[in-house]
């Protein structure tokens, strides 16, 4: 029986280990932009190792330096990070009965866009040792990254660290055009959100708007336009 639970711990971990190494890169880039923006090393190092969100973290740097409040901090990851508690009640489906609460509440602090994608396709109903496998390399490789780029942000010139600040942009059109490119609701959904965007950031009577309620409000309504134009029929996944 306790080969059998190591099995499934190895096998999860040998799962979470390309994951790992893709968030090595990314988790890099935020570190490296943390220390960059002032923020200590050990800072942005406790960040990475509480949180496991990109797309979170990003803003809320963002919004750290632009000294928003604790409410719009609030608002705004609750957007951003609202489709977690989607995939985690998802996946809770598909893990075993005898998993305790305990045990569910420490695999929600680990659900990733990956992490939830790789334990769904699983043929067999997951349980605490396979996701506690899958979920460490990922972790791992997110907290390493952001040490080596914060420590990177310290010691490298400014020249260097601009040219390497601009790895962010290239993640995140590489997370959104293939998707956009193959599904039009996706496409709409994106554009609205980009136009919405440029408004805030160009119109002078909109560009009082703190960053983060900008963030709150195209996510919000790209969203809600995307569900009115785009509404998923009865019996679709």
């Amino acid at each position: 029986m306790k080969t059998a639970r190591n099995t499934r711990f190895f096998e999860g971990f040998q799962d979470g280990i390309p994951i790992g190494l893709g968030y090595l890169s990314v988790s890099f880039t935020f570190g490296m932009m943390a220390v960059t923006a002032g923020m200590p090393v050990w800072a942005a190092i406790a960040i990475s190792m509480t949180n496991l969100t990109s797309a979170g973290q990003f803003a809320g740097l963002s919004m750290i330096t632009a000294s928003a409040g604790y409410l719009e901090m609030a608002l705004a990851q609750l957007i951003i990070n609202l489709r977690y508690a989607l995939m985690s009640i998802s996946l809770s489906q598909r893990l075993e009965k005898w998993v305790k609460t305990p045990d569910r509440m420490g695999i929600s602090f680990g659900i990733t866009d990956e992490v939830f994608a790789v334990a769904s396709t699983k043929e067999y109903k997951v349980d605490g040792r396979y996701m506690g496998g899958l979920m460490l390399a990922p972790y791992f490789g997110w907290t390493l990254g952001t040490v080596l780029g914060a420590v990177a942000g310290e010691l490298l010139p400014p020249s260097v660290q601009s040219a390497l600040g601009i790895a962010i942009y290239g993640m995140f059109l590489a997370i959104v055009v293939p998707p956009a490119k193959k599904s039009l609701p996706v496409f709409v959904v994106l554009l609205l959100a980009v136009t919405l965007s440029c408004l805030f950031r160009f119109v002078p009577a909109l560009t009082g708007v703190s960053e983060g309620f900008v963030i709150i409000i195209c996510a919000g309504l790209a969203a809600l336009c995307g569900a009115i134009l785009f509404p998923e029929k009865e019996g679709e996944q």
